[in-house]
């Protein structure tokens, strides 16, 4: 007669055969009611992210900001330096530094567009061999679909409406700057109110478990995040800056231009690296007389992304944390589909934050496990 907390490895499916068990507590299932009610709050409040993107979006972004910004105020703090002084100075160096880089930037950038739109038609030549199957497949469609409704080809009207296209980029323009604005702003106060939230938190929470718990979770969210947004931050320097390189030696316009593109995108998982694979192939192809050394640049660049994703990037950030990586590409489609690209940048910091709260919440520990990837030199499963 076996024990009700035995185990055997015969139990299991070959497929999911576990090299070794062992008879730990089981983990704490929160009741249905409780399942449901919190769905239903996360429902409510990824409602509100949506319809109040242009206010929360700007928010989260400071608070995500704040946690990479926060060592090197409290770097400064030590030195003595007033904490308004320190966040002033903070603040001036990261934005004003960006604004700099735009303004080098935007040179190269329009004369580039401007040499791009007019040879439109050699790119158009030199994408003609996908360009022409398309074009035969959609003739043979619209071939049959004349054939199958029996009245011919039908002349179809459409009226476009809306705003022109320099309205719509005065809007956009108003909107980025608006949330900018608000970025920097929150921002500022948040160095300055250093860890007010987090006093004020541990003064109301009633027991000193709950004080204690909540010192932890504040304490890793901002290790953590800090350590892997300077990891990524790191390893993206130095893509664009092999980037930059590959693109002055094969003569591709201005060297940080493509550098510092390439840096942005590797912000992106997965969406990133593949626009700048798109973006590198068309001004090869567009630049480069050789159909052969027109690819290069973006074969180049795809084995720079390769090399920095496969290898650098997860030796450096295994030992933090691992999350699950269809996960990070469920979370990045979905913020994506919320809030655009910086929903997508933001979308894996996120998911991180998430784990790091649910693996102190005795009630959410289940979830915490479902988000954690698979440890480096751990076998998967069923190996």
């Amino acid at each position: 007669m076996h024990d009700k907390h035995s185990l055997t490895v015969k139990s299991f499916p070959e497929p999911f055969a576990l090299s070794e068990i062992t008879d730990e507590p089981p983990v704490f299932i929160p009741e249905a009611q409780s399942v449901f009610l919190g769905g239903l709050f996360c429902m409510a409040i990824l409602t509100v992210c949506y319809f109040a993107a242009e206010i929360i979006l700007p928010i989260v972004l400071a608070f995500i900001l704040k946690l990479v910004l926060q060592p090197i105020m409290r770097t400064l703090t030590k030195l003595h330096v007033p904490r308004g002084l320190a966040a002033l100075l903070i603040i001036v160096l990261l934005f004003g530094g960006l604004g700099a880089l735009g303004v080098v930037l935007s040179a190269p950038a329009s004369h580039l567009a401007k040499q791009i739109s007019g040879d439109a038609s050699k790119l158009q030549e030199r994408l003609s061999f996908l360009t022409d199957p398309i074009m035969a497949i959609q003739g043979v469609l619209h071939h049959a679909d004349g054939l199958t409704d029996g009245t011919g080809t039908k002349t179809v009207t459409v009226a476009v409406e809306g705003s022109r296209f320099s309205d719509r980029l005065l809007t956009n323009t108003r909107s980025f700057a608006a949330g900018a604005f608000q970025t920097v702003l929150v921002v500022f106060f948040l160095l300055i109110g250093g860890d007010t939230f987090l006093r004020r938190l541990v003064e109301i929470l009633p027991s000193f478990q709950n004080k204690r718990q909540a010192v932890e979770i504040s304490q890793h969210i901002e290790s953590d995040i800090s350590a892997y947004l300077a990891t990524i931050t790191i390893m993206n320097m130095v893509v664009g800056l092999a980037t930059g390189l590959t693109m002055a030696v094969c003569k591709i316009g201005d060297p940080v231009l493509w550098g510092t593109l390439a840096f942005l995108l590797n912000y992106i998982p997965v969406i990133g690296p593949f626009v700048g694979i798109t973006t590198f192939s068309m001004l090869g192809l567009l630049l480069i007389n050789d159909p052969f050394a027109a690819l290069l640049p973006a074969g180049i660049y795809f084995l720079i992304h390769l090399t920095e994703s496969m290898f650098l990037t997860p030796h450096f950030l295994a030992k933090r944390f691992t999350l699950n990586p269809v996960l990070v590409i469920l979370a990045l489609i979905f913020w994506y589909w919320m809030w655009g690209t910086p929903g997508a940048i933001l979308s894996t910091p996120m998911l991180a934050i998430t784990k790091i709260v649910c693996d102190h919440i005795a009630a959410l520990k289940p979830l915490g496990h479902f988000i954690e990837g698979e440890p480096k030199g751990e076998p998967a499963i069923g190996t």
